[in-house]
């Protein structure tokens, strides 16, 4: 009886199989790709065959049956170890940096790097003032715009803005004769126009479509560039994604950036003292839980404005700790009406207040700032899943390892 259908499936895709030659049937599957890298290479996937004839006689095999034939191995793309590589002005390669550094990059906080390198090893060659250093398909990387010599040590240490820093180093203003610029669009074509002209064609906004459009959404007045995509991607559920990519032939690479959606890894990644990693982590309770916000005016006339911290950790308006509970601090923005002074002191509280932090220090797994992991510490029966807020790369005799901080509310 001949062949009606031969229907194959493998993680969550299944598709029919196109007759090829003979009794061979064939088709292209995506194969499934892991939501974060690691040092384990090869992820399996079970394959599932079916086929049907015409009198609706079915026979199914699978990799139980099959064996290994029916196993689809799908193996990622190299994370570690990290190269790095040197860029001149004029944007070319100069190669991979082979000397013994010492590299310290951080993301999340300070947004800079510092690299120091024996003077008797330095090359000129790929490290000056206005050279770029960066790693492959990753936002690990900046531009050098600091030299300092230290004798005593015989060391020559150069630093500089990341990626994110330098969008740091940008501040988005009102229209003339605005009080607010106002965004409206796809999600990453609005990106692109925050940052036209700005970075000349180094930077460039992917153009992915985010299927999320942006209406009439207000920027906050002389807020810096990275804030203000930061606070807009993060209002829409997303993260912002940096990473320096090569480009093709002669074409020089650039910093490609976009918004996507923030992946929830906590029922993929939860750290404990299970997992033989070195971790610390924090509950910090004598934060702030009370702030007194004082925006612009006189006197009486000075717009002043409360905010407490909640049970839950959230801010509202209504007071719930008092008397020995309460801690108050004050908060000044002199020029801010109140949608701005409400608005800067939420994220000044958010700051002040009670947290949990989890800092965690691995050598073999890549994961993005603004993705969501969970820690667990046995002892105090701490959990958390939370958003990595901070991410420090260190490369140190051909050493690397990546630690990063989650940081939650009390």
């Amino acid at each position: 009886m001949a062949v009606k259908e031969v229907r194959a499936a493998a993680g969550e895709e299944s598709k029919n199989l196109k007759p090829a030659s003979g009794d061979i049937y064939s088709e292209a599957f995506q194969a499934p790709e892991r939501k974060y890298k690691s040092s384990e290479r090869v992820s399996y996937y079970p394959v599932t065959v079916t086929a049907s004839d015409e009198s609706g006689n079915v026979s199914s095999v699978t990799a139980e049956t099959g064996g290994n034939d029916l196993i689809l191995e799908v193996r990622e793309k190299q994370i570690f170890p990290l190269e790095l590589i040197a860029v001149n002005p004029l944007r070319e390669e100069i190669g991979f940096v082979r000397e013994n550094i010492d590299l310290d990059l951080e993301i999340g906080d300070t947004y800079d790097f510092e690299i120091r390198i024996d003077l008797n090893v330095w090359d000129r060659e790929k490290f000056w003032y206005n050279y770029l250093l960066f790693v492959p398909n990753t936002e690990y990387g900046g531009i050098i715009e600091d030299l300092e010599v230290i004798t005593k040590t015989n060391e020559i240490v150069f630093r500089g803005d990341t990626w994110r820093g330098m969008l740091r180093k940008k501040v988005v203003e009102p229209p003339a004769g605005n009080g607010h610029l106002i965004l409206n669009g796809e999600l990453n074509t609005v990106i692109r126009g925050l940052i036209d002209g700005r970075f000349g064609d180094l930077f460039v906004v992917d153009a992915a479509d985010s299927g999320i459009t942006i209406k009439n959404w207000s920027v906050d007045r002389y807020v810096l560039l990275y804030d203000a995509i930061i606070k807009l991607v993060e209002s829409v559920g997303c993260r912002l994604q940096i990473a320096y990519i090569q480009g093709e032939g002669t074409e020089p690479g650039k910093v490609h950036m976009q918004a996507v959606p923030v992946a929830d890894l906590s029922g993929e990644i939860e750290y404990s003292q299970d997992n033989k990693v070195h971790f610390d982590i924090r509950d910090y309770r004598k934060g702030i839980n009370h702030l007194i916000c004082a925006g612009k005016g006189q006197n009486e006339e000075r717009i002043v404005r409360h905010l407490y911290v909640q049970a839950d950790g959230s801010i509202g308006d209504t007071q719930y700790y008092f008397g020995l509970s309460e801690r108050a601090a004050v908060y000044e923005f002199t020029s801010a009406d109140e949608d701005s002074l409400l608005d800067y002191g939420f994220k000044q509280l958010k700051e002040l207040q009670n947290y949990k932090k989890f800092n965690l220090s691995v050598s073999d797994i890549d994961l993005e700032l603004g993705d969501i992991v969970g820690g667990r510490e046995r002892i105090t029966g701490t959990v958390l899943n939370k958003p990595i807020t901070k991410k420090i790369l260190k490369m140190s005799k051909k050493r690397t390892t990546i630690s990063y901080e989650i940081k939650g509310d009390d």
